[in-house]
């Protein structure tokens, strides 16, 4: 891994997990991590419950593109966070592997899209913690 390690969130549709998921690890992880999404089979637009629901974290991800998976952007990665569809990811040696059991919120309400979210925020509070060390004053 290198000093800054690169994440990339894949789902399905890279409409809704992992587009949560990479707002998330933006906000909180600032510069410290490089993200990326994508999709094996991505939609034309963001889940807009998705939005909403992010929206209320104060994080904007209104403005996402969902993108194609591409070998590339697995071979440029460190870690791999899969969320559904583990089997579209090619697998390269020395990269972490993770799949993230998490329910599609596509078609759901904002009641039922609040609790994929918070799932979503604590994990990749889990996942900073193990990716960068915090730092002790001098």
């Amino acid at each position: 891994m290198t000093d800054k390690p690169t994440v990339l969130f894949v789902c399905v549709h890279n409409a809704g997990r992992s587009q949560m998921a990479a707002g998330y690890l933006r906000a909180l992880a600032g510069d410290a991590i490089e993200v990326l999404s994508a999709g094996s089979a991505p939609k034309d637009s963001i889940n807009p419950v998705a939005v909403d629901a992010m929206a209320e974290e104060g994080i904007d991800i209104a403005n996402n593109t969902p993108k194609v998976l591409t070998v590339e952007a697995v071979r440029e990665s460190d870690v791999v966070i899969t969320m559904g569809c583990g089997d579209a990811c090619p697998i390269f040696p020395g990269k972490r592997y993770e799949d993230w059991e998490l329910d599609d919120p596509a078609g759901q309400g904002i009641d039922s899209v609040r609790p994929i979210r918070d799932d979503i925020r604590a994990r990749v509070e889990a996942l900073i913690a193990e990716l960068v060390p915090p730092t002790t004053g001098a």
